[in-house]
């Protein structure tokens, strides 16, 4: 019996060859993923943006609110403090952002940078609004970051503009080589 090491930098399904159903599966394993949190994200940063209540100093279900009832109970209350400072700016910055790394997930733009900016969300999330949270699996936000590190590290692969930006280099650089 040999064992070989093996030499090709890339995966078989690049080369068109060895095309079996777990290959396609490992390609788009990241897609069901990359769905949900684009559409998530997408939606989180849209409701924000036009509820009427939300993007205000104060009042029921206000910014401000929100983030002086979970001052004191954050692990980080000078992060609530800088928000704190113009919670309104706060609130856009958030939706805008949200919406973003949504669309960028989503549709495969940026995947990496999106799915970091996502990361960086969901954790001053989970530092602020729901560290308190008891027992620390009832907030979302810690599952939100851990589901954007794959991505993180993989970026979007398939069905995705990256991808297709990607392909299109390769095929310049293998014209150029001819």
């Amino acid at each position: 019996m040999t064992h070989g090491m093996r030499t090709d930098t890339y995966p078989p399904y690049l080369d068109g060859g060895g095309r079996d159903w777990r290959d396609t599966a490992t390609r788009y394993a990241l897609l069901p993923l990359r769905i949900f949190l684009g559409v998530t994200f997408i939606y989180a940063g849209l409701d924000k943006l036009t509820d009427g209540a939300f993007l205000k100093d104060s009042g029921a279900g206000s910014i401000g609110d929100t983030m002086r009832a979970v001052r004191d109970s954050s692990a980080i209350p000078a992060l609530v403090d800088m928000a704190l400072k113009s919670p309104v700016g706060f609130g856009y910055a958030m939706a805008f952002g949200e919406l973003a790394v949504g669309i960028g997930a989503l549709l495969g733009i940026l995947t990496r940078l999106a799915a970091l900016g996502g990361a960086l969300i969901s954790l001053s999330l989970w530092l602020t609004v729901s560290w308190a949270s008891d027992p620390y699996y009832y907030g979302n936000d810690l599952a939100y970051l851990m589901a954007w590190l794959p991505l993180v590290l993989a970026g979007a692969p398939v069905l995705s503009l990256d991808a297709a930006w990607r392909s299109r280099r390769r095929q310049r650089a293998g014209a150029l080589a001819r």
